[in-house]
């Protein structure tokens, strides 16, 4: 190994370490994502069965009655 082997690997691994340090944390990546939007979703069809039931509808109806109530109109 001679010495040029051995700048170039120096020279690679604070380019990482650099690369690697400044990263934020901000945003998601991909995969991220992914598992963001299956939960988004899964979320969305629970509320939509809970709501579309007869407890849902009676727990919607309920609470628009009290928003009626309470309104000066």
């Amino acid at each position: 190994m001679n010495d040029t082997d051995t700048i170039d690997t120096v020279d690679l691994d604070e380019a990482a370490v650099a690369a690697f340090t400044t990263r934020g944390e901000a945003g998601m990546t991909t995969a991220e994502y992914a598992v963001g939007t299956v939960s988004a979703c899964g979320f969305g069809g629970i509320l939509y069965k809970i709501l579309t039931s007869d407890f849902g509808e009676s727990l919607l109806e309920g609470l628009l009655d009290k928003i009626t109530s309470v309104l000066p109109f």
